[in-house]
């Protein structure tokens, strides 16, 4: 479909390792690096179902869209976010295997089969809704960022009744909430298996977590995945970081 309307405020970006591209508004929401890794972080089921809880405008299962032909479900709460991912669907062409559902994830079970869910990604809020440091956001990206509408609890609960034996669940978090994450995956019968830690640069703390379980999974064999840093010294991309946004060093691009 080659006539998308843009709203107000609204452009569209391209991440170009993916030929994907993002309707993006800075004053409502706009994907970051975050979701961009989570895409890239699980294998990814050829076929069966996968979803996308806390979607945003569907930036992380539009990207992962590239990796399989499994059908994808986004989920997403905020009508604003969600019709922007509606219509990034149309602008990518993918209506015939993304499709969006503006809904609570409370009612996931609503819209998928229960215990038929091969992988779930979540880039979820990130604070607790009693940290009020960054409080002054829009309401899309309070929402967004802040465990008002829902939780880290919740997530774990509608995931272990969506997925299928051994169905995974991969989440992007912020490791000081690294020990939560995995009590609250363990209480709910999610293995964690694969965890990577994020860094801005080499000699910085950790800022982001990638993390992987499994449903029904043994709790033993966690396996610790070498850090990626996302800067080098001078500030560019490291290969890592530049191969995922832009692919291998080599191909052309505009």
């Amino acid at each position: 479909m080659s006539q998308i309307l843009l709203k107000e405020g609204e452009r569209i970006d391209q991440l170009f390792s993916t030929d994907v591209k993002i309707i993006q508004n800075k004053a409502v929401f706009s994907y970051s690096i975050d979701s961009v890794l989570l895409s890239r972080f699980p294998k990814i089921p050829s076929k069966g179902l996968i979803v996308d809880l806390c979607s945003g405008n569907g930036a992380v299962g539009l990207f992962a869209s590239t990796r399989t032909k499994a059908p994808i479900t986004l989920v997403e709460l905020q009508e604003r976010l969600a019709d922007m991912a509606e219509r990034s669907i149309q602008l990518n062409q993918l209506t015939e295997q993304v499709t969006m559902v503006q809904d609570d994830l409370k009612n996931l079970l609503e819209h998928v089969p229960r215990s038929q869910v091969d992988l779930i990604l979540c880039n979820p809020p990130y604070f607790k809704s009693t940290e009020t440091s960054k409080k002054n956001l829009s309401k899309h990206y309070l929402l967004a960022r802040h465990e008002i509408t829902t939780n880290l609890e919740e997530i774990c609960q509608v995931s272990r009744h969506a997925l299928k034996s051994n169905g995974r669940l991969a989440m992007v978090h912020r490791p000081d909430r690294f020990l939560d994450i995995l009590d609250t995956l363990r209480r709910y019968n999610l293995a964690p298996k694969r965890v990577q830690f994020v860094y801005p640069k080499m000699g910085k703390d950790a800022n982001m977590l990638l993390i992987e379980a499994i449903k029904d999974g043994s709790t033993d064999g966690l396996k610790i995945l070498p850090p990626l840093f996302v800067h080098k010294d001078n500030g560019d991309y490291t290969d890592d970081i530049f191969e995922i946004y832009f692919g291998k060093k080599g191909q052309s691009h505009d």
